[in-house]
């Protein structure tokens, strides 16, 4: 399996950093996964469904660790190619992982 396609949105917001379409094989997409910015850095965030119970449940997510390093690693790169634009620096993105 491949992800043959990364869209990044990005937003403004303090810990929200982008909403990402991912697609697979040219075939499968998933939608609404999050980037944020965490304690320890960035992480991607699978897209979730609030319960009626007020928890959140994952509707798509990588049944082990292999495909969610695969899944992050690309969105990440994706992420950080984003944002690099002329003039923008390092302090612009509020994020100590990118460096530009």
């Amino acid at each position: 399996m491949d992800v043959t396609e990364v869209r990044v949105y990005p937003v403004s917001d303090d810990k929200l950093k982008a909403f990402v379409t991912i697609t697979f094989d040219d075939s499968f997409v998933v939608r609404d996964l999050k980037i944020i910015k965490g304690d320890n850095g960035l992480f991607v965030a699978m897209p979730s469904k609030k319960r009626k119970d007020g928890a959140f449940r994952d509707t798509a997510h990588p049944l082990n660790n292999e495909t969610r390093k695969l899944i992050e690693d690309k969105v990440l790169a994706a992420y950080r190619e984003e944002l690099v634009e002329p003039g923008r620096t390092q302090a612009d993105t509020g994020d100590r992982d990118v460096w530009v």
